[in-house]
């Protein structure tokens, strides 16, 4: 068993590693969500691991890729937060769910859920964590934060507002795109996996 934690540990900080340059490859989309968030697969790699070593590892390799990501931050720290908060939200729940029945149904279910739950709870821990922390460590105000989604559309007069409309269907998107690149790869590294699970790690 030692052995077993031990190969996902080193897959994890591997796939860690490979998540954050997929985050260094962020860029925004100005007409559909202000600029300061930013789309990227990231949670590829970590959905993998969710569902080749269970949802706890996937979670970790969120965690790694953050910690990371932390050396060359531009948002004090707090995109970095919301970025691990949503990620864990997503491969902690479609992990847990593939877990249950693996399955490429359970798999599809569970990335499903997954996004589902990452774009509702990113709606209640952006409103309660992670913008505050924006107007704190970062020091933009929250009529600045506001002011961004009325830029777009005019509606968006208050917080709540803005990231039911924006930023809920946005995270869902994302997820399901994710979830779409990781079912792409997964039959192919899936193998290599369950390989290197398998080898023995004192010869």
């Amino acid at each position: 068993m030692k052995k077993e934690n031990l190969r996902a540990l080193i897959v994890c900080a591997l796939f860690g590693g490979l998540g954050f340059v997929l985050m260094l490859l962020e860029f925004p989309l100005p007409m559909l969500i202000p600029p300061f968030i930013k789309l990227d697969f990231s949670e590829i790699p970590a959905i993998i691991v969710s569902f080749a070593y269970g949802p706890f590892f996937g979670v970790l390799v969120c965690l790694i890729k953050n910690l990371l990501h932390l050396f060359v931050t531009t948002s004090a720290g707090v995109g970095e937060l919301s970025n691990f908060i949503l990620g864990a939200i997503f491969v902690g729940v479609a992990g847990f769910v593939y877990r249950k029945n693996k399955s490429r149904k359970s798999a599809l279910i569970g990335s499903l859920v997954g996004a589902v739950a990452m774009a509702v709870l990113g709606v209640i821990t952006n409103y309660f964590i992670v913008y505050p922390a924006y107007t704190v460590l970062y020091g933009m105000p929250m009529p600045a934060i506001v002011g961004m989604y009325q830029a777009i559309l005019p509606f968006s007069d208050n917080l709540i507002k803005s990231l039911v409309i924006f930023n809920l269907p946005f995270t869902f998107v994302k997820g399901v795109i994710d979830a779409a690149f990781c079912f792409a790869v997964y039959k192919r590294i899936s193998p290599l996996l369950k390989s290197f699970r398998n080898k023995k790690l004192d010869k």
